[in-house]
């Protein structure tokens, strides 16, 4: 009797995950550049540029993970993984994803208006000098 290996499901939550995650990653990439097309400065150059780097890593590296062609740093000590591309890819995904939601946060903190200033519409005017004594008459 002939037995067929096992096939995983292809609905299954592990066979789709690396497809939700290119396909997540592809949508922030696509949403972040029509939110900051026809702008012009460095909120959508920070946008876009996270958005790049986190794109990279959901679309990239991560799916390599899930696929097992990438080893994870739990395989280092075993026979035949190079422990230097190991190391190596998981600084890439490190950088990509961590440095990704930073400049990403950055980008849209700045579009939100979170770091300007209030400016006061009064204009600025400098003190008066004192005319007075500061301990008032001497009686």
């Amino acid at each position: 009797m002939i037995v067929a290996p096992p096939i995983p499901l292809l609905a299954s939550t592990p066979a789709l995950r690396p497809v939700f995650l290119i396909v997540m990653g592809a949508f922030l990439l696509l949403t972040a550049w029509r939110m900051t097309r026809g702008t012009h400065g460095w909120t959508p150059r920070l946008i876009l540029g996270g958005a790049l780097m986190l794109a990279f890593g959901y679309s990239v590296v991560t799916p390599l993970y899930q696929a097992g062609i990438i080893l994870p740093m739990g395989a280092m000590g075993m026979m035949g993984a190079d422990p230097d591309a190991i190391v190596l890819w998981h600084a890439v995904r490190l950088f990509s994803m961590n440095v990704g939601w930073l400049v990403f946060g950055t980008g849209m903190a700045m579009h939100a208006g979170l770091f300007e200033t209030a400016k006061s519409p009064a204009p600025v005017q400098a003190p008066s000098p004192r005319t007075t004594p500061i301990h008032g008459p001497v009686a």
